[in-house]
Formats: C-alpha cells, sequence, structure tokens
C-alpha cells in the first residue's frame, strides 16, 4: 500500500486574529480580516491540488481548525472547507474536528451553526482566569466571556470541549495560578492543555522583558506551577495523557484530541494555508507564513507532487535514523501511554531498547524515565521526567544516538 493512503490528519490554519497577543510567534496578523474571502478560496485550492496529486483520495480520520482566530471565519466559509476537504480527500472514518476559538468572537448562534456542520470538538483560548493576566497577555476577551463562551458552547450541543491555560508568567504567584486551575475545574470541560509560556524573540513580551519593563520568567515558580497542575487536575479526575495535555474519560475513553495523536504516534498529516506544516511521504512540508504571499502562490495551478502545493516553501525529507530519532521524542511526550516497543518496531523496523539502550538505561537511572509494563514492553517518562522532558528528549538526537 501507497505511504499516503495511511489514515491523515488534516491541519487547517487561520492566521487572522483581532488583535496580536504579546507572546504570539504564529503565523497570525491582526487587521487584516479584509483578506478572509480571498484566503478561504486559496485554501480550497490547494485542498484541492494536493488531494489531487495524490492520485485516489488519501483516507483522513481528523480535522483540526487552528489559527490565529478561526472563529473569525462566517459559518459559510467553514461550510466551504468542509465540502471542499471531503471532496478531495476519504472522510469516511472523520471522527473528530476541531475549530479553535477565542472565547471573545463567539455566541451560541454561530458556535450551533459550526455544530450542525460536523465539528465535534471545541477548544477555547481561555489563557487565564486573572484579569490583570489577559491584560498582560493582550488577549480580547474576559474572565466573564470565559464562562459565557462555555455555556454557550454546552447549549450549541458540545460535549468535548477544550480549554487552553498558560502559566510560568512574569509576576504570576501560585495563587494567580490556583485562580485559574479553580475556574478550569469549575467549568468541567472534557479536555485541557497548560502549557508554559515559551518566549519567543521579537515578540512583544520578550521586548518588553529585554527593556525591563517587565521581569523574566521563574523557572522554578513555572516547576511549582506545573506541580500544581499535576496534583489538582488528578484530584478533579482529570488523565495526564500528554506532557501539556489532561482529559476525562466517557465511556471507558480517555478524550484525548485524537488529532494531536496523530502528531505524537508519528503517523501522517497535512497542512493547508500561511505557515502550516505537514509530514506524509516520508517528507515534511511548510508552506510560506505571509499571507499575500500564499495568496499569490496560490493562483497557481502548477501541478505538485504529494504531499506539497505551490504554497510549499520547505521540503525536508525524513531518513530512517530522523524518523527514529523523531519518534523517541514525541512518543515520549505521552507521559502514560510512552513507547511500545512491539509499536516502535513495527513503524520503525528496529527495537529502541537495541537501539537506544544505552540512553535508556541512564535515564532510568537518572529518574526520569521508566518501564511501563513487565517485560521491558513500554517505556515512558517518570513525574520528574515530564519536568525535565527537553533534557530527556534531547538524548535521542544528534551523532550519539547510535
Amino acid at each position: 500500500m501507497l505511504g499516503w493512503m495511511q489514515s491523515h490528519g488534516i491541519y487547517i490554519h487561520i492566521p487572522f486574529c483581532v488583535r496580536r497577543c504579546r507572546y504570539c510567534d504564529f503565523a497570525t496578523y491582526a487587521g487584516m480580516q479584509h483578506l478572509i474571502p480571498a484566503y478561504v478560496d486559496a485554501l480550497c485550492r490547494e485542498i484541492a491540488l494536493v488531494g489531487k496529486s495524490a492520485g485516489s483520495k488519501v483516507p483522513i480520520g481528523t480535522i483540526y481548525f487552528g489559527g490565529g482566530t478561526p472563529s473569525l471565519l462566517t459559518i459559510a466559509q467553514f461550510e466551504k472547507i468542509l465540502y471542499t476537504v471531503n471532496d478531495c480527500f476519504d472522510g469516511k472514518d472523520v471522527s473528530e474536528i476541531t475549530v479553535e476559538a477565542n472565547p471573545g468572537t463567539v455566541n451560541e448562534a454561530y458556535l450551533s451553526g459550526l455544530f450542525r456542520l460536523g465539528v465535534n470538538r471545541l477548544s477555547l483560548g481561555a489563557q487565564s482566569a486573572l484579569p490583570a493576566e489577559l491584560e498582560l497577555l493582550d488577549r480580547i476577551h474576559t474572565v466573564v466571556e470565559i464562562g459565557q463562551a462555555f455555556e454557550h458552547a454546552r447549549r450549541a450541543g458540545f460535549e468535548n470541549i477544550n480549554l487552553d491555560f498558560i502559566y510560568g508568567l512574569p509576576r504570576q504567584t501560585t495563587m494567580d495560578w490556583q485562580t485559574s486551575l479553580d475556574l478550569a475545574c469549575a467549568l468541567h470541560p472534557e479536555h485541557l492543555s497548560c502549557y508554559a509560556l515559551t518566549l519567543e524573540e521579537e515578540t512583544p513580551m520578550a521586548k518588553m522583558i529585554a527593556e525591563g519593563k517587565l521581569p523574566p520568567p521563574d523557572d522554578d515558580q513555572a516547576a511549582d506551577c506545573y506541580d500544581m497542575a499535576m496534583d489538582q487536575l488528578e484530584t478533579a479526575g482529570y488523565r495526564q495523557y500528554e506532557i501539556s495535555n489532561w482529559a476525562v474519560t466517557r465511556d471507558k475513553r480517555l478524550l484525548a484530541c485524537r488529532h494531536n495523536l496523530q502528531y505524537w504516534h508519528n503517523d501522517p498529516y497535512l497542512g493547508f494555508g500561511v505557515g502550516a506544516h505537514g509530514y506524509s511521504n516520508s517528507l515534511r512540508t511548510a508552506n510560506g507564513t505571509t499571507i499575500p504571499e500564499y495568496l499569490a502562490k496560490m493562483n497557481s495551478d502548477k501541478p505538485e507532487l504529494f504531499p506539497c502545493s505551490p504554497a510549499t516553501e520547505t521540503r525536508l525529507a525524513i531518513d530512517d535514523e530522523t524518523r527514529c530519532q523523531e519518534a523517541m521524542m514525541v512518543g515520549l511526550r505521552l507521559t502514560k501511554e510512552g513507547i511500545a516497543r512491539s509499536h516502535y518496531i513495527n513503524n520503525n523496523h528496529i527495537d529502541y531498547y537495541v537501539k537506544y539502550k544505552k540512553q535508556v538505561d541512564q535515564l532510568i537511572k537518572q529518574g526520569l524515565l521508566e518501564w511501563a509494563e513487565q517485560e521491558h514492553e513500554r517505556i515512558r517518562l517518570t513525574r520528574r521526567g515530564r519536568l525535565l522532558g527537553n533534557q530527556v528528549f534531547m538524548q535521542f538526537v544528534g551523532e550519539d544516538s547510535d
């Protein structure tokens, strides 16, 4: 079977925002909403060209609209994109369609429209339960609007809702973070994503810190916040299944984000839109990062080999060695599941406990990894290893990985 006939995830990037957050380093732009209609047309052309280039309909299992602020699109624009996806790919087994939304941009009627289109998972960018932190992040919504958006989603029919929160902010105390955790648990979402602030160069927040207008984040404080999240969310009935993600179990099924599991299992996915990344047919791809450039390139009908499109800016062939390393790094992010040796052998044709025995044994000795099953069948991070994940992942990269 052709490699690209495996089930893929589809990521669709919507780069428009009402206002760009101070910490954001994504391919997002404020004040360009007038380009949304042209952008949707270009997206549909890209989806159609890539689908056609495969030669037969590629099966897909998940669709994820990220941004930016996807909820700036109209329901009719979502419908057009989803129709194109279903027309150009084999979507009979799609089990999850996620849309990211900012709390200040949605109401019940809008969310009901998304739900009627088949969107069955909503991800709300709450980020904080404190007005001062929302102001620091330059978010457009209020704390009250977080609860309102959540209730709108429930009334619209959504039974799988994620909330995003950020910890490790400048001046943030553990009591501040406790306030956000309390709100998260009080709303009872099915899924929670808690991310440590990452300071990216050239962002407004990084510049404010460099100029002394803000203190830098405290790494020890961030670690304390992460410990609090692990403890409180477990007590509240959430299972941590990935370094930054927690979910509840319903009908004996963990409501993990199936689309993101595609990444963490190192399975194939396609990326459409400005700055979107993909991984299929042993090729990692990335589109250009500006809207005008994307629109200009997608005016071309120039044929490309799957999985590329006229908007593809970089192409990186993934050899066996790189695939093995990446499978370790992304797989170990799954804190409960970890990496099964049988699954790894099936995908990479080698046993990681043969290839990386020295690294695995050393990390176990350091208390960062542990065997999760008898007979050394499955490896995963320890609780301490979750705090030092990057230190663990780097052991599987570079010339000394063998």
